[in-house]
């Protein structure tokens, strides 16, 4: 519905990470009253809003036009124009497009409004049964093994999203560093095939080893432990990785890698003993 005067204003919208009931009334209402709907994929989009009877004007929203659409949507919303912004599951900018629209809207002065709704990192979070008064989400793992190690070594709980076909040597990675971290892995959330597996590093890296996982998957990593070798972190990660793959002495290794991370060379090397 547009406004009677003045400019418009975006409402971001989260969708269903999967069961189409998930979605809210004030989204519906929203998707309703709104001029156009700014959708990652109308086709995706089309589904939940015939499913609800939403009949407004859809456009192509995301990673590969956002910066050319979003100025003419921004045009729409000055002239009293009522847009809805959407991603495919879940809420817009949470690894999804619509940062360039917010902040397009921020420096033109328009109204953003946000609504709640269905979140596949929070529902993982709390579905993992992990203690987490303090967690990170970041969003999908790193490729790159240092940069993996420096994410998973973290004191917090990590929430992260995650292909299939890479949970194994994610899990496998986590089990080098700490192999009994406690984790979850979160599969096709609120989906007919919907499924939690918990357990340690090592035993869920085994699992997956075999057999990956099939459809989308968010990975719950516990804290790690204070005190004793999970502190060392990628720091023993690495020399371990000199020790295995370049047959370096792990004394020497050890040095190596103190002096290059400020870590204790004794407490590495301890470390990499009572565990070989």
């Amino acid at each position: 519905m547009t406004p009677a005067g003045g400019a418009g204003r975006l409402v971001v919208c989260p969708t269903p990470i999967g069961n189409l009931e998930d979605v809210t009334l004030r989204v519906l209402s929203a998707l309703r009253e709104a001029d156009v709907i700014a959708c990652e994929d109308t086709r995706t989009t089309k589904v939940l809003l015939d499913r609800y009877g939403v009949s407004a004007e859809r456009v192509r929203y995301d990673a590969h036009t956002e910066r050319r659409v979003a100025p003419r949507l921004v045009e729409r919303m000055r002239g009293g124009q009522v847009v809805a912004l959407v991603s495919d599951a879940g809420m817009p900018l949470v690894s999804d497009p619509g940062l360039v629209l917010v902040q397009a809207c921020v420096a033109a002065g328009l109204e953003v409004e946000v609504l709640p709704g269905p979140s596949a990192a929070l529902a993982a979070l709390v579905a993992s049964g992990m203690e987490a008064s303090t967690w990170r989400f970041v969003g999908f793992l790193p490729r790159k093994r240092g940069a993996l190690l420096e994410v998973l070594g973290t004191p917090e709980v990590v929430v992260a999203f995650e292909s299939p076909r890479r949970v194994a040597a994610s899990l496998g990675a986590l089990a080098e560093l700490d192999p009994q971290r406690p984790v979850a892995v979160a599969r096709e959330l609120t989906k007919l095939h919907e499924e939690v597996v918990r357990g340690t590093a090592s035993e869920l890296a085994a699992r997956y080893a075999e057999q990956a996982p099939r459809g989308e998957v968010v990975l719950v990593v516990g804290a790690a432990a204070t005190g004793g070798d999970a502190d060392l972190g990628p720091a023993l990660a690495a020399v371990r990785r000199l020790v295995d793959e370049a047959g370096a002495r792990p004394r020497v290794a050890a040095v190596v890698v103190a002096e290059l991370t400020g870590t204790s060379a004794n407490a590495l090397y301890r470390a990499l003993t009572d565990t070989t």
